[in-house]
This record gives structure tokens, sequence and C-alpha cells, in this order.
């Protein structure tokens, strides 16, 4: 199953919108069996950009998912794209604190593994609000 993340995640990164910056992200999660993937879309108003991330977790909620179970995000070069800030609270409201982060290169070659606790530690997430 990591090859199809990491085969989507890869084409999501070839669609991405990123005529500023230049660096094309893509992102590609495994919700329920089902992969579903996104790319940055930048806009010439920077605030409002998307993130691959949130591209991803939005075509999963859209498809009617609500658990990301593994994810792999693919950025520029052969240093790890880690997920912003921004990003990781997204996916902490959709997931575990155990869930599996994998970053790989832009050749698919896995670069970095961690968990969401340790890309956000003592995160805040639906269960505090319960």
């Amino acid at each position: 199953m990591m090859e199809e993340l990491i085969s989507r995640a890869l084409e999501a990164r070839s669609r991405a919108y990123a005529p500023y910056s230049r660096f094309q992200v893509g992102a590609a999660l495994r919700c329920e069996g089902v992969v579903h993937s996104g790319c940055n879309v930048e806009n010439a108003a920077y605030p409002l950009g998307t993130c691959a991330e949130g591209g991803a977790i939005s075509a999963m909620i859209l498809a009617g998912g609500r658990r990301i179970e593994e994810i792999v995000i693919v950025g520029g070069g052969d240093q790890p794209c880690t997920p912003c800030g921004g990003c990781r609270q997204k996916l902490r409201e959709f997931s575990l604190s155990d869930l599996k982060v994998h970053m790989i290169s832009p050749a698919g070659t896995l670069l970095l593994t961690r968990t969401l606790a340790e890309l956000l530690p003592d995160a805040f997430g639906p269960d505090n609000l319960e």
C-alpha cells in the first residue's frame, strides 16, 4: 500500500500550482483503504494559498472519510518536506497521535518517517473539547 501512496503523492506534486515559490508539494493519504491526494496551490495574495496536505484532507472529507491512517508528503530536493504547523494541526483533527507521516524525495525515496506526536507534541485535538 505504501507504493500507491508514494505514486499518488508524486503524481499530485507534478500537478502543483506553484508559480511564485516554484516549490511543488504533493501529498497522498490513506483512509479506510482509499487513497486521496492533494497538491499545493499558490495564490498571488500569498496567505491565500493551500498546502498539499490540506488538499488531500479535503478530498478525503468530500469522499466521506474521517480518519487518516497514513500519509506521504513529497517536496523538492533531498531534504524532507515536513508539514507546516497549520497542516500538522489539520492532520491532528483527522488522525491519532501515532499517525505515520512519511516524507519522500522527488525520486520516491523515503527520507524520514515521524509520528504525528513527534511532529506535534501535546497537540490540541477534538478530544480536548469533549
